[in-house]
């Protein structure tokens, strides 16, 4: 389910590979990725890395039928899978190599946090984002660090609670997405953006990176842990049942205004 391939240059392509649910984020794919990260961090031979996803999206999000699991566990069972998706977030988030995401498609939930965690993103000019979480009664939790730290307070409230669908250029204008191009000009213009890493130091280049994430908005161990308690209250309440409850009954969930219209 994840990808990662290196060529000659040192450029790493680590590729969500699960086309057939838009790349939703399994069990799976977050060991998947955090594994890869691990690999990708030990490896002097790479140089930049590519994050992209396989078919007509970048990552829809959270799998739901893997939320659904977490949330009918016990406490261990919750704490398990909520920190293994906080704690892969981390290591992308703090890969010594620059990271630049390829975003083709919808980019929701989860997607939209993968994307913050990359230090450039480029992205077809017909992609969709989208923070719609509070649609299944759930929060942006363990991506709102990287999410907060990439747009800022000011621009993050204007999406991250209101679950609505946004534009490439709007994202761009939220500070999510660097490039907007057309489809068939996306592959130049991430090729573009890797150039210049070829021609740095790596060693500097990751000096810097790590220079700019401690003058940046701190995001350590207690930050995780608050967020990963974070989603683990929301998965207990009464509001998430309803919410993914309604999604596997093909209904809209209670609080649904447009449901008496």
């Amino acid at each position: 389910m994840i990808d990662l391939t290196v060529d000659a240059r040192g450029v790493a392509t680590l590729t969500l590979n699960r086309a057939d649910k838009h790349n939703a984020l399994s069990q799976a794919m977050i060991d998947g990725l955090a594994d890869a990260a691990k690999d990708i961090a030990a490896r002097d031979d790479i140089r930049v890395v590519v994050l992209t996803g396989a078919g007509a999206s970048f990552c829809a999000g959270g799998d739901l039928g893997w939320m659904q699991d977490q949330m009918r566990g016990d406490d261990s069972v919750k704490r398990a899978a909520a920190t293994s998706l906080a704690q892969m977030l981390f290591a992308l988030n703090t890969l010594p190599q620059p990271v630049i995401g390829r975003v083709q498609g919808n980019a929701f939930g989860g997607g939209v946090g993968l994307a913050c965690v990359c230090d450039q993103v480029i992205a077809d000019a017909q992609a969709r984002f989208g923070l719609t979480e509070v649609r299944l009664g759930l929060i942006p939790a363990t991506i709102g660090p990287y999410v907060l730290a990439r747009m800022g307070e000011a621009k993050a409230r204007q999406v991250f609670m209101s679950g609505r669908i946004f534009d490439a250029a709007e994202a761009q204008s939220l500070g999510i997405v660097s490039t907007c191009v057309a489809a068939e000009n996306l592959d130049a213009a991430v090729a573009a953006a890797v150039a210049p890493y070829l021609r740095a130091a790596p060693q500097a280049v990751a000096a810097a990176k790590a220079f700019a994430r401690k003058l940046g908005p701190v995001i350590n161990q207690e930050t995780i842990t608050a967020s990963v308690d974070a989603l683990i209250t929301q998965w207990k309440s009464e509001t998430a049942e309803e919410g993914i409850s309604a999604f596997f009954e093909r209904r809209r969930p209670r609080w649904d205004a447009e449901s008496d219209g």
